[in-house]
């Protein structure tokens, strides 16, 4: 693998075994992962400059490989060296308050028309990014609390392509997202599944709080992400009641609080659910602080404050 050792002037990506300027960094035109979304990726963040639960998050992209069917030519191991290497290099571009996405992206590689015998790469593309976290444009959210709009688009359902994978076939989520967003250009959408049960969001998951229960949507209907799993393993160890169960409207507009979960976010509370205000606390109840200040406690970094600390008025 090529690698300098220098600052580099812009952020830099692996890409197919050696790490480049991002300009450099090119998909042939009928790569699959282009032409029909076929690929996936994962992504984590870091805090402080240190890269969270790196290992949890790649072998999650190996179940996705495996899940889809494409073989990346690399193994866990590199991959995790390879993204601490692009993370490292990176750094310097950064201030020290600002944090990073780091994300892998593998698609299957070149589509090539039937008795044509260009091909600048024969098998799956591979690469390895770092993108700055939205700290200002998100940080009112921890002031006010996320508003959440339902759409009329439905999650694809595991009976036709599992949730599960972390593919970069998004367009159910952006469609979804666009139309909540018509509303106010900050809501967030969260959609139903096609029985009416909550689900999930664009890379972010729903939980709500009832009656000091904190309940959230099976595993099977969504994108387990790691931030969730790591609020299920902080409710747990805090000897707080958990269900996972199906949920709907009745549940949302009924709930005591509710707060989404992501790799950016941590845990962000939600004010309110198509316009009606959730609960009676507000932004923020006191269990979402529970468990807000117990992540902080397990990251050993104040990311609340990371993003309250940019808010300007």
């Amino acid at each position: 693998m090529n690698v300098t050792n220098e600052t580099p002037l812009e952020r830099v990506a692996y890409f197919n075994g050696s790490i480049l300027p991002e300009s450099e960094v090119r998909l042939p035109m009928r790569d699959r992962g282009f032409k029909y979304g076929d690929a996936v990726f994962d992504m984590t963040r870091t805090f402080g400059h240190r890269i969270f639960k790196l290992k949890e998050h790649v072998d999650r992209l190996y179940q996705s490989l495996r899940y889809v069917g494409i073989e990346p030519e690399i193994t866990p191991t590199e991959m995790i060296q390879r993204s601490e290497e692009v993370l490292a290099k990176n750094l310097p571009l950064i201030g020290k308050d600002d944090d990073y996405w780091v994300g892998q992206r593998i698609t299957r590689g070149i589509d090539v028309p039937e008795g044509d015998p260009d091909s600048s790469h024969d098998g799956p593309n591979v690469i390895i990014e770092c993108t700055p976290l939205p700290l200002a444009q998100r940080a009112r959210l921890y002031r006010d609390g996320i508003d959440i709009v339902i759409p009329a688009i439905r999650r694809v359902g595991p009976e036709s392509l599992s949730p599960r994978v972390k593919s970069h076939n998004y367009l159910n989520l952006i469609m979804a997202d666009l139309e909540a967003k018509e509303h106010t250009s900050e809501s967030w959408a969260i959609l139903l599944d096609s029985r009416g049960f909550l689900t999930e969001g664009i890379g972010s998951n729903l939980f709500l709080v009832k009656n000091g229960t904190i309940r959230t949507p099976k595993k099977q209907g969504v994108l387990g992400g790691i931030s969730r799993e790591t609020v299920l393993e902080l409710a747990s160890a805090s000897g707080m009641p958990v269900k996972e169960s199906d949920l709907d409207l009745f549940d949302a507009y009924t709930a005591d609080e509710m707060f989404l979960t992501s790799t950016s976010l941590c845990i962000c509370p939600v004010r309110s659910v198509q316009g009606r205000l959730v609960g009676k606390y507000g932004a923020q109840g006191p269990i979402t602080k529970q468990l807000m200040d117990a992540y902080v406690s397990f990251v050993d970094f104040d990311w609340v404050s990371q993003y309250l600390n940019r808010i300007k008025s």
